[in-house]
């Protein structure tokens, strides 16, 4: 038995020894010439109306940078689909730091305003306003019950 194992373990090594070999330089590369062409990598030349069309989206959106006010990070439109911050949708989150979109601000020169959303000061009065509510109930449930 012992044998039989030895000789398909010899067999097996003997066979893979020829899958780390080099091949030479010629048989890697190819004979045929490319058949594409470098408007396929780097695409066609846009238009005077496709230019047109960009600088017209392009001064609907804030030409400033979105800072996320928890890290810090800028927003970058290359990283993000090549979509302006205002095309994210509702579901955004910061890549750096995972914050929603509403802790991002517009930034002005060193200034960094707040978004038109609220901001964080709805949640921060809903939530003050349940823990005085919780705690009025405490108190009345200990002086009623």
């Amino acid at each position: 038995m012992k044998s039989i194992v030895a000789a398909i373990f010899l067999i097996l090594l003997v066979s893979l020894t020829n899958a780390f070999t080099v091949a030479p330089l010629a048989e890697v590369v190819s004979k045929t010439p490319s058949t594409t062409s470098l408007n396929m990598v780097f695409g066609n030349k846009k238009s005077s109306a496709q230019k047109a069309a960009d600088k017209e989206k392009e001064s609907k959106y804030w030409q400033g940078e979105w800072v996320c006010k928890d890290c810090g990070y800028i927003y970058n439109r290359a990283e993000c689909a090549g979509l302006y911050f205002e095309e994210q949708g509702p579901g955004f989150r910061c890549p750096q730091c995972s914050g929603p979109r509403r802790r991002y601000a517009k930034k002005v020169g060193d200034r960094v305003g707040t978004t038109l959303d609220g901001g964080d000061a709805p949640i921060l009065i809903f939530s003050f306003g349940g823990v005085a509510l919780t705690i009025a109930f405490g108190i009345w449930a200990v002086n009623n019950l």
